[in-house]
């Protein structure tokens, strides 16, 4: 995580702690081949990562088959990205390229992106038991947890081992269900329309 992060403190290179980074890799066979949003400080250690000012993770190349993903949180107006945007392009990842996706973000159902790009196309979620989660801050764990309750999302072909691996570090969902309810509820939707305009 390179950006965007300023609620808790002051630095813009918050990493991910070392017992989700290990179960990332379990879930992906071992190896992690991008990181796009990498820092100096970083434990993923992942075959390619991109790092800002020299690269912006959102405008490279995601045709990866392994990817990570622990985004800027907030917006960074120098470049006018959001954590959608981020969200975006792992859903795109993983179905352009076919990638297994995961990406520890913030909780916020009730959002536009989490609507469009986790229950709409994700595997699995795990909502993690850290709700005030200690990210490394420049490296070292911090003191202080973060502000909000935080998620790994999934977006892959394996949800059992998701499922398996995670379990241990919180609730996880398999939300394959609820695109079914989406689209249930939007043809719903869609026929009440109909009837109402004939």
């Amino acid at each position: 995580m390179t950006a965007g992060r300023t609620v808790v403190g002051l630095s813009r290179d918050w990493g991910t702690p070392e017992k989700y980074v290990s179960a990332v890799r379990h879930v992906l066979g071992g190896e992690i081949d991008l990181d796009p949003c990498s820092n100096k400080h970083s434990v993923v250690r992942a075959k390619i990562e991109y790092r800002l000012p020299l690269q912006d993770g959102l405008k490279e190349s995601w045709n990866y088959k392994r990817i990570y993903v622990n985004p800027p949180y907030g917006s960074d107006k120098e470049r006018g990205t959001r954590i959608r945007d981020w969200l975006g392009r792992c859903a795109d990842a993983h179905e352009k390229f076919s990638a297994e996706v995961l990406a520890l973000v913030p909780v916020a159902t009730n959002t536009g992106h989490w609507k469009k790009y986790v229950w709409g196309v994700a595997t699995s979620v795990a909502f993690l038991h850290d709700t005030r989660l200690k990210f490394l801050v420049d490296g070292r764990p911090s003191e202080r947890g973060a502000p909000m309750s935080c998620a790994m999302v999934y977006w892959g072909t394996r949800p059992g081992l998701f499922q398996q691996t995670f379990a241990k570090h919180g609730a996880v969902v398999d939300v394959r269900e609820v695109h079914a309810q989406i689209r249930t509820a939007t043809r719903q939707l869609s026929s009440v329309r109909c009837a109402k305009e004939v």
